[in-house]
């Protein structure tokens, strides 16, 4: 007599029927706990009558329990998941039909190799679902803003103060570190060659018109996006996952106008800041290396900077990361409300969304490079 709470493993048994053919019974609990492990000993034992689809029947009348694992298991099983001549017992008929449905395995149990076709639309379906619900993100905020300069009076202005003080102000320390320390290496390495050709005083130029107008925009958007991208993401995350989105949409309030816009007129507003702040700790260095290499005195450095960069650069600069910010906070809020319940999706969304942003802050700049190439040159 079983004892209680024994589970009977399980296994199977063959035998003949009367026109010949092999009959595999099933026996036990094909269940997590009857299988106990043994999945992979029990599919090698059944593959070989497997193969023989056409004189297999395979009883499961004397199966006491089965679950997803249990069928799982036979359903790997090629000869079984193509098989008509089944029984089983009345109350397993659902499960086994459920199952049914899924597309048998390659023999063996092994996955298909990759077909070349299918990643493509798999990826074409990616693409398209991003450009719909970018699109959408976009055309939410344009009418939600408008609504919004119809009626100042419900602006959200201490959000978007929190959002400036936390993309904005707490950059400042990590953005004059790299300005900093990118301004000292271009100083020294320009002044290497600048010394060969016996014009160390273009040092002024060189680090003036290429930190005003390139590097000091780039720098700060790609380490805004870094930080301050990936925080919003992970927030609107997060809120995913304690479910105060849907709070949020229960109460009857726009999370556009809650979560969104505040992001995005912050990075607008704290991005060319930020780009102002990295060229002048960038130029700052610059200078401090350009004393040391080439004995150039900071007051002569500080008065050639005017007449070596124009103001339309410094503009170009400004404009520029005015632009990165809007970018950036579209692209990781747009990743971060495709954010599921779930952990795993928290991590991939959120490093989604800093590549993204890096790649798009990168690709904008290259399109300014072009459309503004005969602007502040000589």
């Amino acid at each position: 007599m079983a004892t209680a709470g024994h589970v009977e493993p399980a296994g199977y048994h063959t035998r003949r029927d009367e026109r010949g053919r092999t009959v595999v019974v099933l026996t036990g609990q094909w269940t997590l706990r009857g299988i106990d492990g043994n999945a992979d000993a029990l599919a090698s034992a059944l593959r070989e009558h497997a193969r023989d689809n056409d004189k297999v029947v395979w009883d499961c009348r004397e199966v006491r329990g089965l679950d997803n694992v249990g069928a799982l298991v036979l359903w790997r099983l090629q000869g079984f998941a193509q098989g008509h001549a089944i029984e089983v017992r009345p109350e397993h008929a659902a499960l086994c039909e459920r199952w049914a449905r899924r597309e048998p395995p390659p023999e063996g149990g092994r996955s298909p190799g990759v077909r070349p076709l299918a990643v493509l639309s798999s990826l074409g379906q990616g693409l398209r679902s991003h450009a719909l619900e970018f699109t959408t993100l976009i055309g939410c905020v344009v009418v939600d803003g408008g609504r919004l300069l119809r009626r100042p009076d419900q602006i959200p202005w201490k959000d978007i103060s929190a959002s400036i003080y936390e993309a904005g102000v707490r950059a400042l320390g990590i953005t004059a570190l790299v300005g900093a320390l990118v301004g000292i290496v271009m100083s020294y390495l320009s002044s290497l060659e600048l010394r060969n050709f016996g014009a160390p005083s273009y040092i002024v130029n060189v680090l003036g018109l290429s930190i005003m107008r390139e590097l000091g925009p780039l720098l700060a958007a790609i380490l805004v996006a870094g930080r301050s991208g990936s925080a919003m993401a992970a927030e609107l995350g997060v809120m995913r996952l304690t479910e105060e989105l849907d709070a949020l949409s229960a109460m009857g309030i726009s999370r556009i106008v809650r979560l969104v816009l505040p992001n995005i007129v912050a990075l607008a507003v704290a991005l060319p800041l930020l780009v102002v702040w990295t060229d002048a700790i960038a130029l700052f260095g610059g200078m401090v290396a350009a004393h040391i290499t080439l004995g150039i005195d900071i007051p002569e450095f500080v008065h050639a900077i005017p007449s070596a960069v124009p103001v339309v650069d410094f503009v170009l600069g400004i404009v520029k990361g005015a632009v990165f910010g809007v970018v950036i906070a579209l692209i990781a809020c747009h990743f971060g409300l495709r954010i599921k319940p779930n952990t795993r999706s928290l991590g991939v969304e959120t490093t989604n969304a800093v590549v993204t942003g890096i790649s798009a802050v990168i690709f904008v700049d290259a399109v300014f490079a072009i459309g503004f190439r005969g602007i502040g040159l000589p």
